[in-house]
């Protein structure tokens, strides 16, 4: 299963990675980014580049383009292991360099553990989330949710989904069946910006949502979906079956299923009860 982009972080900077050849590879912009805090990642490492001659000639070494989950789906950036980024730090004057190095070391460590016993991961995001605060029944519906994400793009990349695009346009239908809006209409709705949606759903948007995409994987697999336009149609299906269930649920308690509450509000609320 690929990891929760989200999980990964270096002071509070996202740091995506994938598995390759049994090895952990880093995402490139994404590390320059933390250790820099340039707005321009990629201008950044052109110039990098450029000043650094012995980098340059051996870059091909150093960038291996692998497929990595974002939020919009999978898609092919440029990556490097843990000895490759050593190297990158070299070429960043940045008083975070050394707390870097430290930091991949440590996780470096920790992914090897977790590739040798799978469930060291898994104890490890609900920790994450246990310190921010989440309850431990929503961070096991969260678990699931991701699981069942985990399970689709692989699906869809195994059914011929080519691009983040792509991906990103089923994720869309598949909400818009299941919960009348968008996925960026729904983070509106709660008020969030660069967050991810899912960390701030309640119980019940999660149960909709991992049925809208369960329901989806059944029923590209039943239909046997090739390509994006045989998923697409899955996707709407997948979506519909979900809203019906929260139609059903909004008219059986007189409550919509969307909530503008987000996980800050929840948490608020919490103290301000204490």
């Amino acid at each position: 299963m690929s990891q929760l982009p989200e999980l990964l972080q270096f002071e509070k900077n996202p740091i995506r990675s994938t598995m390759h050849e049994g090895e952990l590879y880093f995402v490139i912009v994404d590390v320059v980014t933390a250790i820099t805090d340039s707005k321009a990642p990629g201008q950044y490492i052109k110039d990098m580049r450029r000043r650094d001659k012995e980098l340059a000639k051996g870059w091909v070494k150093i960038a291996t383009p692998l497929s990595v989950v974002t939020a919009g789906g999978k898609q092919r950036m440029n990556c490097a292991n843990r000895e490759g980024l050593f190297r990158i730090i070299q070429a960043i004057p940045s008083p975070k360099a050394e707390p870097f190095r430290l930091w991949l070391a440590k996780v470096g460590a920790e992914r090897l553990e977790e590739i040798e016993d799978p469930m060291k991961a898994i104890t490890r995001a609900k920790e994450h989330y246990r310190k921010k605060g989440y309850s431990d029944k929503w961070i096991n519906t969260r678990m699931q949710s991701k699981q069942v994400r985990d399970i689709l793009t692989d699906e869809w990349n195994e059914r011929g989904v080519e691009n983040s695009r792509q991906y990103g346009t089923l994720t869309n239908e598949i909400h818009k069946g299941a919960f009348d809006l968008t996925v960026k209409q729904h983070k509106e709705h709660k008020d969030l910006k660069s967050q991810n949606l899912r960390d701030h759903m309640t119980l019940t948007e999660l149960a909709i949502n991992i049925l809208a995409e369960a329901s989806t994987i059944d029923i590209a697999r039943g239909k046997n979906a090739k390509g994006f336009t045989g998923n697409l149609d899955a996707a709407r299906e997948g979506g519909e079956v979900a809203g019906n269930a929260r139609r059903d649920i909004e008219s059986r308690t007189g409550k919509q299923v969307v909530s503008k509450q987000n996980f800050r509000k929840r948490l608020k609320g919490k103290k301000d009860k204490a």
